[in-house]
């Protein structure tokens, strides 16, 4: 597996994002895409061996094109310069709890949880942590979560949510919009050789947040 191969061809692309350049350079695209997408395999096989829900998952479901969607943006650039993937029961449009993997030199994240949920999923996790607290609240204070992630990030509501409580006991939590966490990685780190052995002990960290969610959300 050839990380750095990637990361060359990114801070390449980086300097040269435009269609002329993309396309005369589509077989190393190619190439690198390949080595993600055996890196994603490698993460979808591990986590199938105690889940059986990632046996039916394919790497190709679950990575995202590097293709950017311009019509409303002001940088026209038409490349992402990064490799990323949603690592998921229906991959990258689960609408489960996720484990997210982002390659990109100087930006690479391991992340999980639910980023932005449909408004009856949010309303579900709201209603769970309203109700029962206390297993979201171990999770993010167990010792082996904490090795990887400070709490969760993401987008909160200044004002309490409707029909909460601003003294509500837990009203920190119930304020958060996407409930996700993400844990940044040195390029040396990624390059080295310890990065997949890291990057499976982040994911596997990631696991009872995401139980925790899905559980709130199920049908």
């Amino acid at each position: 597996m050839d990380i750095k191969a990637i990361f060359d061809f990114l801070e390449a692309l980086k300097a040269n994002n435009n269609r002329d350049w993309f396309e005369a350079n589509k077989a190393r695209f190619k190439e690198c895409r390949l080595v993600f997408e055996d890196l994603v395999g490698q993460v979808i096989e591990h986590l199938a061996q105690t889940d059986e829900r990632f046996q039916d998952v394919k790497p190709k479901d679950c990575i995202f094109r590097i293709y950017r969607d311009v019509r409303f943006s002001k940088d026209k650039t038409p490349y992402k310069t990064s490799f990323s993937a949603c690592i998921a029961e229906g991959g990258r449009k689960s609408s489960k709890a996720i484990r997210y993997l982002h390659l990109e030199p100087g930006n690479t994240m391991l992340a999980g949880g639910m980023y932005r949920p449909e408004a009856d999923q949010l309303k579900k996790i709201r209603q769970e942590i309203d109700y029962n607290a206390a297993p979201l609240k171990a999770v993010l204070a167990d010792k082996g979560f904490m090795k990887y992630f400070d709490g969760m990030n993401g987008e909160q509501l200044k004002r309490p949510p409707k029909g909460y409580d601003a003294e509500h006991p837990d009203i920190d939590l119930l304020r958060f919009k996407s409930f996700t966490v993400f844990y940044k990685m040195a390029d040396k780190d990624v390059l080295g050789m310890e990065f997949m052995k890291k990057g499976m002990e982040v994911f596997e960290a990631i696991t009872p947040f995401n139980a925790y969610l899905d559980e709130a959300t199920a049908e």
